[in-house]
């Protein structure tokens, strides 16, 4: 009688442990279809935020970039990407002088730089900053309007929300992205030229000779597609938990942290899958020199 309940007991805590997987896996399934249909409804409707709300189209790309009251002269965006791929830049110098010289051809850390900032340091790096800086800030007041019922109330003045909201803010982080990765690459390639000329004391003609042999203009055209990528993607999964927050302050807190999670993992992803794309096939070195 005793081994028979028992036997009940385990059989009923299977029942309910099956029954709560089964539960989760559908959760997971409608999140994954929730956040599908979004994305496409604020690729689509980016049309009708072009040509019905450009002057927020604008000023977004403006704070996007710049940043605004104080905190635009340190904390806008284009400084902090400047600062992150400068030091990345100042890391590839310093391992690739230094990894290159214990089998004696540190000459060629401009070959290094050319080819590792371009292709992924430089990439990653902007990611990460867009993420942390534009999309943080996007999941923050989509939140905020969220919890106060300013979103419902621009549905209820005859506002479309997701053009509004959503599809303006990914055009804004598209289009900003373009200069803040011109100065954040740009601030790389320095970072790697005055840490190897400065620091270790190379020659600025044999680093110049081999950086501008391996860079190749094509690789660079490439990057800046990729970041593209990026910021489509780091807005849109920014732009979505912004905008479906619940749970009051906390709640607008959590949706900032799983945001920035999903996007971090989703700029590695694209880092991958570009270079598979592009380099995947042939990862031969340019050399015009």
């Amino acid at each position: 009688m005793t081994i028979a309940i028992r036997r009940q007991g385990h059989l009923d805590r299977f029942r309910t442990k099956s029954v709560a997987r089964v539960k989760g896996s559908k959760r997971s399934l409608d999140e994954i279809g929730k956040q599908a249909l979004f994305y496409r409804n604020a690729i689509f409707e980016i049309p009708i935020a072009l040509k019905h709300y450009r002057r927020e189209t604008l000023r977004l790309v403006a704070e996007v970039a710049l940043g605004s009251g104080a905190l635009a002269l340190i904390g806008g965006t284009v400084v902090i990407c400047g600062f992150l791929t400068m030091s990345a830049g100042a890391v590839v110098a310093l391992q690739g002088y230094s990894s290159l010289g214990d089998i004696g051809v540190e000459a060629l850390t401009g070959f290094f730089a050319a080819y590792v900032n371009v292709r992924i340091a430089a990439p990653v790096i902007a990611g990460v900053g867009l993420a942390a800086t534009i999309g943080a800030g996007a999941t923050a007041q989509l939140g905020a309007m969220r919890i106060s019922e300013e979103i419902d109330a621009l549905e209820v003045m005859g506002v479309r929300s997701v053009p509004y909201l959503a599809s303006t803010r990914i055009v804004a982080g598209m289009v900003a992205i373009v200069p803040i990765y011109g100065v954040a690459v740009i601030a790389s390639f320095l970072a790697s030229r005055t840490i190897t000329i400065v620091v270790y004391g190379q020659s600025g003609g044999v680093y110049d000779h081999y950086f501008t042999s391996f860079l190749n203009p094509t690789d660079l055209l490439w990057s800046f597609l990729q970041v593209i990528l990026m910021g489509l993607v780091v807005m849109l999964i920014h732009s979505y938990f912004g905008y479906n927050a619940s749970g009051g302050p906390a709640g607008v807190g959590e949706a900032v942290g799983r945001a920035v999670r999903a996007s971090l993992a989703a700029v590695v992803f694209v880092t991958l899958a570009v270079s598979l794309a592009v380099y995947g096939v042939s990862g031969n070195f340019n050399f015009a020199g």
